[in-house]
């Protein structure tokens, strides 16, 4: 992890919470924040749309930041039970995940599409969370970087800084299988990655890339501390602040 490039440590709920159950250990974690004073690190919670507002009200003055799983790339319109980035940021949401393997798989989300969501979490004034990662069958084949190459080159909004977009690699089969890749091959990918960056972006140095795919306590501080790993998009072990900051704990 570099110390050039502050720590973003983000939790995706995904399809999971009610307001009182998830609105406890939002205040569990944000007490613990407290009693660390000055966490070296940011701290990024997205739980479903149903509970930004509320998740909003309860994070303290950003003691831990709330964003959203997606967005429309419309600002508004004719979008039955979509949600544009603009509502989002109204809720009070300051980040915006856009193209998470299990929208680009479950919902035919092309680059294109995810690029186009991405900037409309930039027009909004949030920051874009793009996710990129590889299937088993497209490991296997030797296909990783290129998959990655292809993801975020067309992925990536116009208008990317590394003040406004954070890069995820989470490979497909690793999402809430239990199984991480090595120390290595995350390694390889994210060295990758910012190589990819250093054609795309003037800053691509500063960008904050994290890695993501059955991320716990017990293998946090082994994977934060791969070079060009700055920090973490957790699934399920972000749902119990008593799982989730044992991960944030690598961080500060």
């Amino acid at each position: 992890m570099s110390n050039q490039r502050r720590p973003l440590i983000a939790g995706n709920w995904k399809m999971n919470g009610l307001a009182k159950s998830a609105g406890n250990e939002l205040l569990e974690l944000v007490k613990l924040v407290r009693d660390h004073k000055a966490p070296n690190c940011d701290i990024l919670i997205c739980p479903p749309a149903t509970l930004v507002r509320e998740m909003a009200k309860l994070a303290e003055d950003n003691a831990v930041d709330i964003g959203g799983q997606d967005c429309h790339a419309a600002e508004n319109g004719a979008h039955t039970g979509d949600i544009s980035a603009e509502m989002l940021k109204d809720a009070g949401a300051g980040y915006c995940i856009v193209g998470h393997s299990e929208r680009r798989a479950d919902h035919g989300e092309t680059n294109a599409a995810v690029k186009a969501k991405a900037e409309a979490a930039l027009r909004a004034n949030m920051i874009a969370v793009v996710c990129v990662g590889e299937t088993l069958d497209e490991r296997e084949a030797d296909k990783t970087l290129d998959v990655i190459s292809d993801q975020v080159k067309n992925s990536l909004p116009e208008g990317a800084t590394a003040a406004n977009t954070v890069i995820a690699y989470e490979p497909v089969w690793a999402i809430g299988t239990g199984k991480t890749p090595t120390p290595l091959d995350v390694a390889v990918v994210h060295a990758h990655i910012r190589s990819e960056l250093g054609s795309l972006m003037n800053d691509s140095d500063q960008v904050r890339l994290l890695y993501g795919g059955s991320v716990k306590g017990s293998n946090a501080e082994e994977l934060m501390a791969v070079e060009n790993v700055d920090g973490a998009l957790v699934g399920g072990a972000s749902l119990k602040a008593a799982d989730f900051w044992p991960i944030v704990a690598t961080s500060i």
